[in-house]
């Protein structure tokens, strides 16, 4: 009995013991019950395949912002798959060689307190005069969080239902195609982890990061320009996240340093089209530009080179005044482009041929690889001579002809709005291997042919000035006197006089000029008219820099860049230029052609490993593209053989590499992000911003840099932003302020990258930009 008792009594204990673990179990489902319904919406991946097309998006997008959040309670399955996501996004340092996988920051910064021989100057420091510096202070932002997911209504009517479907689509692809990764902090990984890096390692992190660069051996461009003459106001600081439309007089066409109507009213002349030059304010605005009503999506490129939404640039002048000479015609919805010119009424392809054939030394695509066009129209010479591997740096001021340029750009055509008037244009000395001028309206030959030098001092030595207008093959008098003067004038820059041919497809003339590969017959001249530049006369500075009526000498060292022709294209896109010397130091600190290689080699394995495939980015979308810190053009050269085309930026106060990068086949301009880029709104349907964005913040009005970018990319574009992890949490917050969908973020040892889609969302609200009224 004894032992029935006791029995009895183990039993009961055994009882209670298996009630307390109920008991305890219980409550830990209730907390983590509650967990789940006060945090975000956690929802596994199995589900994801069993909702409908339009929950799927938002299954995606929720999983991705709670990933980490919930990366503990997801158990092996979750891992296996982030593990996967992940790889798409790796930078393999076993890619890059391996020098550049040695050190640390510590030894990067020590090397660039110690670095001599700075060749490498840029725009700020060659404009730089005696007097100090002005400091500028940085715009501050509120870290409130923003919701940016509202009801449709709040957006913008016209085109909404086009713009959100096809965002839906490629919300739908990027759900299948990728799990978004959201990774936070500095958070302690295993081996396995660390596999799945997205930045390389160790010193790799100098090609990442903007205070581990240096000048190098290049000044910047403001130092080759002396220093500007006025300076940047302060900016003021925003306390919270809330943002307005800008009601100007250019409406959905703004361009704040073009469309600045107070500084126009002041100008004394503008006899040199100084009303279409920049002229930024001094307070840039912090409001965003408006839609066009109806506004879709960019037609896809190369459909885009042949029509064009017409609610997206609803301008019909050029239509009425240039519809006879093929430019662009008004067909229902559409703008449609014939590929004609003035002078290339019967298409740009015959006449793009014409040219090669009277001048076979041309070769398009091949000795011939970056052009410039001189009053471009809308574009269609440059657009076409990409079926010739050739790119085309074309532009035209604003308004000239209403929308030329955003008839271009929204074609799929590089252009800018630039005017050749009283300043030097944007772009370095000897990079354009042909300069082309058809009927652009241009006076060559006025005031000692102080525009025509302009562009010998960007033609390369040995390139060729294409020239059709009417003084080359008419009769009339103004006709004749101006090819006298042209004449003469050629002869004295030592031009020679390659061709005079008659196209009579299109009954147009077409004379080709050759730039001098030596100095031999400057020094023979009769007569030292135009004279030669002074030797302090930097043909590099080009920023805010009045034009001169002097010509430079051509260089012969066998060192020096312009003394030889580049390599081929596409040879030249992957080789260090010759005149990049072991002796030079880079902006990485190695030796400048070892520099060069390793930012190609870099940016392939980015583009290939994490762009192309880890971003959720649909690049058939994609056609313009823009570096907004391009350095050495390496990624724009990692995208050569795709679809689309690069404007690389330097700015002005960076090494300048620009000749660089126009040496390896690729173009870019020089430019001061404190102000507004010189296109219109609505252009680029990609920006990439390498560490632009923790830069400008110690310089500039950080928030009026933030609308810019807006202004700049398309609804639906992509931006990529690398940089510090504290710049990438503000921006963050900043872009779910704007309505853009935060793609994808990731982060590792301070260092982040973030892909962020622009929504079709605009303010309701409108503040009067005072300035920007006529």
């Amino acid at each position: 009995m004894a032992s029935g008792k006791y029995s009895r009594l183990d039993g009961r204990k055994s009882t209670n013991y298996c009630s307390s673990i109920t008991f305890v179990v219980f409550v830990a489902l209730c907390f983590a019950g509650v967990w789940m319904m006060t945090s975000s919406y956690m929802v596994p991946v199995k589900n994801v395949v069993e909702t409908s097309e339009e929950s799927k998006i938002e299954v995606a997008a929720k999983y991705s912002e709670n990933s980490e959040r919930n990366k503990d309670d997801t158990s092996s399955e979750s891992n296996g798959s982030y593990e996967n996501q992940s790889k798409q996004f790796e930078d393999n340092p076993g890619d890059l060689p391996e020098d550049a996988t040695k050190g640390d920051s510590t030894k990067v910064d020590s090397q660039i307190e110690t670095t001599e021989h700075p060749l490498y100057e840029n725009q700020y420091m060659l404009k730089k005069s005696q007097d100090d510096n002005q400091s500028r202070e940085e715009g501050t932002y509120g870290k409130e969080d923003v919701e940016n997911k509202q009801k449709e209504d709040e957006s913008n009517s016209g085109g909404k239902q086009d713009l959100n479907e096809a965002s839906r689509e490629d919300k739908l692809e990027a759900s299948k195609d990728l799990n978004k990764v959201h990774t936070e902090g500095n958070k302690s990984k295993d081996k396995t982890d660390q596999k799945k890096e997205i930045f390389p390692s160790g010193a790799q992190s100098e090609l990442l990061n903007e205070t581990m660069t240096q000048d190098g051996a290049w000044e910047t461009q403001a130092a080759e320009s002396k220093k500007e003459t006025s300076a940047f106001s302060e900016p003021g600081q925003k306390t919270g996240l809330s943002w307005k439309l800008c009601n100007a007089t250019a409406g959905s066409d703004y361009i704040p340093c073009l469309d600045n109507f107070q500084a126009l009213r002041r100008l004394k002349s503008t006899k040199h089209y100084e009303h279409r030059e920049r002229h930024c304010p001094d307070d840039p605005p912090t409001c965003l530009v408006s839609l066009p009503e109806g506004y879709l999506r960019s037609i896809q490129w190369p459909t885009s080179r042949e029509k064009i939404w017409y609610h997206n640039v609803p301008h019909t002048r050029l239509a009425e005044i240039k519809g006879h000479q093929n430019w662009v015609k008004v067909t229902g919805k559409y703008l449609v482009f014939p590929g004609g010119g003035t002078q290339f009424k019967h298409g740009a392809l015959h006449y793009i041929d014409f040219i090669e054939q009277i001048v076979p030394d041309i070769a398009w695509g091949k000795r011939s690889r970056v052009i410039l066009d001189v009053g471009c129209g809308v574009a269609s010479f440059g657009g076409f001579l990409f079926d010739r591997d050739v790119l085309t740096m074309s532009f035209a001021p604003k308004d000239e002809h209403e929308a030329q340029v955003q008839f271009a750009l929204e074609r799929g055509i590089p252009a800018i709005s630039a005017v050749m008037g009283t300043k030097r244009l944007p772009f370095p000395g000897r990079v354009f291997d042909i300069v082309h001028c058809a009927r652009c309206r241009v006076p060559w030959h006025i005031e000692g042919g102080k525009l025509l030098l302009e562009l010998n001092r960007m033609l390369r030595p040995g390139g060729f000035f294409v020239w059709s207008a009417t003084p080359v093959y008419q009769k009339l008098a103004e006709d004749v006197g101006i090819w006298e003067e042209m004449k003469r004038l050629t002869n004295a820059l030592c031009w020679e006089l390659m061709s005079i041919s008659k196209d009579r497809v299109n009954r147009i003339g077409v004379a080709i000029y050759q730039k001098p590969s030596s100095n031999e017959c400057y020094e023979t001249r009769s007569k030292m008219e135009p004279p030669l530049c002074k030797e302090s006369d930097d043909p590099n500075a080009a920023w805010n820099v009045p034009l001169q009526a002097c010509m430079h000498k051509v260089p012969v060292g066998a060192s020096e860049r312009g003394s030889q022709w580049p390599e081929q294209w596409p040879a030249r896109a992957e080789k260090p230029p010759y005149w990049l010397l072991s002796s030079q130091i880079g902006v990485y600190g190695k030796a400048a052609p070892d520099d060069f290689t390793t930012d190609y080699v870099k940016w392939k394995h980015v583009v290939s490993k994490s762009y192309l495939g880890g971003m959720g980015i649909n690049w058939s979308t994609v056609r313009n593209v823009m570096d907004m810190r391009a350095i050495y053009g390496g990624f724009a050269a990692a995208l050569k053989d795709m679809n689309v085309w690069v404007m690389n930026v330097v700015n002005i106060d960076a090494p300048d590499t620009l000749p660089i990068i126009f040496d390896r086949g690729l173009f870019g301009i020089y430019h001061d992000w404190c102000q507004s880029f010189s296109t219109y709104p609505r252009t680029y349907d990609l920006l990439h911003a390498d560490h632009i964005f923790s830069n400008i913040k110690q310089k500039c009005n950080f928030e009026a840099f933030v609308v810019e970018v807006d202004r700049i990319l398309r609804p639906q574009g992509n931006l990529i932003v690398r940089d510090t992890v504290e710049t990438i949490n503000e921006l963050e917050s900043i872009f779910k302020s704007m309505h853009w969908e935060v793609r994808m973020t990731f982060s590792k040892d301070g260092e982040g990258v973030m892909c962020v889609q622009k929504s079709i969302w605009r303010p309701k609200e409108a503040v009067v930009v005072p300035y920007a009224i006529a």
